[in-house]
């Protein structure tokens, strides 16, 4: 059972399968694989599914489908595509190591270092008060403390409530002192904790038990955190010192906070990263924007690539202080990958948004590249493309009841005829910006209207409103039987 911490470079991600994988999970999670791939080591993927009644299958599987379309892919831990173990140092699902908490625990009450406590919860609540009103710690006072093991197992013959296993702090008396890589030197006083709980009575290890044992047994040279987990670490520090095992090096890693400054949370916006991946945000983007919340590049670069965070990623850059999580900046930088695709990756990318709305577009690669050639600069997110493609698909052609006044027009009904008749007399199937616009003075010479008179009807047989997009833009992509088809119907509309 015994193990020491490696000299190569480990680092765990280890997510509870209780939900969906938050950008603050996904940035340790980043920061980690930076660090692993930085320094020539190995990134774990860790389950911590102890939570019996939260962690179901569909959270692990959509966390592990998030970690892969981030790219942030793992050395050893559960097969991204079955979800079995793969490698050595399995298994890597923590409900099913319960046989290795229990040996450890035992060896605990063997040596003495860990007691069967068997106080109830009302017990524990009488204390409990007696102690908050006595204005001390609301630490627990176990008469079982000092039961040898023969003692406990006469009791627990006996039947009834199944104990819990503790861990034996009041001998205890120092103070724990670590140097945490981001925040410097850390001090807990032994006398913060009581004594804390291993396994639950059903035998279910606690967090801070697993987390040891886990993390001295698949060799974790360093453990990178968020900040909530600090205060775990004075019990962990204990559990190591009591085994005899080397800690590993800690990072805790500063919390990411809203515009207000509060702990960034679901009510101000997507924070699950399979909602960012629905609204059009690129893994490449999201990567760049969560790696700068509490990191910075030494040269101070905004725009990077994964290869660009390796190659400039060092711990001692890690800010300690909470970083704000700005979406409008956030947007920007995702606009800056999505221009910098080229644009048969950009064409791929946005499909799935357009066939969301059954758009039916024309499948000829050049008109794809001419149309994100126009339409790019307008895309911040890929869910944009529904906005910009939505005037070209003819199935969403209707003329809108905006269009109900220019259609009352009485100059409507012969700008429409001649744009019909012009467009349809014209020679090639798409025509260009410098023809459309010769088109539209020629339908203004026919018929004399000029103004809102001539170029709202002309808008309303192209898109069907009166306000919109540019047609010099929208009209070259669209097919000459397509504009004739359209003008047709909002003829339609007048007789």
């Amino acid at each position: 059972m015994s193990s020491q911490n490696s000299p190569k470079v480990r680092v765990r991600f280890a997510p509870s399968p209780t939900g969906y994988l938050h950008v603050g999970g996904a940035r340790t999670a980043l920061y980690n694989y930076l660090f692993a791939k930085k320094n020539g080591g190995e990134f774990i993927l860790r389950i911590e599914d102890t939570d019996e009644a939260r962690s179901t299958q569909e959270s692990l599987r959509g966390v592990v489908d998030d970690l892969v379309w981030l790219n942030l892919l793992w050395a050893e831990g559960v097969d991204p595509v079955t979800l079995k173990d793969q490698g050595p140092n399995g298994p890597y699902k923590q409900s099913e190591r319960m046989h290795i908490y229990k040996q450890i625990a035992e060896q605990l009450l063997a040596e003495g270092k860990a007691y069967y406590c068997f106080l109830t919860d009302a017990e524990i609540e009488v204390q409990r008060e007696a102690q908050m009103k006595a204005g001390g710690q609301p630490h627990i006072q176990s008469p079982y403390a000092d039961w040898t093991l023969d003692q406990a197992k006469v009791k627990m013959a006996e039947g009834g409530t199944p104990p819990v296993v503790r861990f034996k702090t009041k001998h205890l008396k120092k103070d724990y002192i670590f140097n945490d890589i981001v925040r410097g030197e850390v001090k807990f006083p032994s006398d913060m904790v009581g004594d804390f709980v291993l396994l639950r009575g059903g035998g279910m290890p606690v967090y801070n038990f697993c987390c040891v044992v886990d993390d001295h047994l698949m060799k974790m040279s360093h453990v990178f955190r968020a900040e909530e987990h600090l205060p775990n670490t004075l019990r962990q520090l204990m559990i190591y010192e009591a085994m005899g095992w080397k800690a590993p090096e800690f990072g805790h890693m500063a919390l990411i906070l809203d515009e207000d400054r509060q702990k960034l949370s679901k009510r101000k916006g997507a924070v699950a990263c399979g909602q960012l991946k629905d609204e059009g945000y690129l893994a490449s983007a999201v990567l760049n924007f969560i790696a700068l919340l509490g990191w910075s590049h030494p040269e101070g670069k905004e725009i990077m690539s994964v290869e660009d965070m390796v190659a400039a990623f060092d711990i001692s850059r890690l800010n300690p202080s909470g970083a704000i999580f700005d979406r409008v900046k956030f947007k920007w930088m995702n606009a800056q990958h999505l221009r910098a695709l080229p644009n048969a990756e950009l064409w791929k990318a946005i499909q799935p948004f357009l066939a969301r709305e059954n758009m039916q577009l024309p499948s000829d690669p050049v008109w794809q590249d001419k149309s994100l050639n126009l339409f790019k600069p307008y895309m911040e997110v890929l869910a944009d493309a529904i906005t910009l493609y939505r005037p070209l698909n003819d199935n969403s052609y209707l003329i809108q009841p905006d269009a109900e006044e220019v259609m009352k027009l009485e100059t409507t009904k012969a700008v429409l005829t001649t744009w019909k008749e012009l467009v349809q007399a014209h020679g090639a199937e798409y025509m260009t910006e410098e023809e459309f616009l010769k088109i539209q003075d020629e339908v203004k010479n026919k018929t004399g209207a000029k103004g809102k008179n001539l170029f709202q009807p002309v808008r309303v047989a192209v898109i069907g409103q009166p306000h919109g997009a540019e047609l010099k833009i929208l009209v070259p992509l669209m097919k000459k039987q397509s504009l004739v088809a359209r003008a047709e119907k909002a003829l339609a509309t007048i007789a």
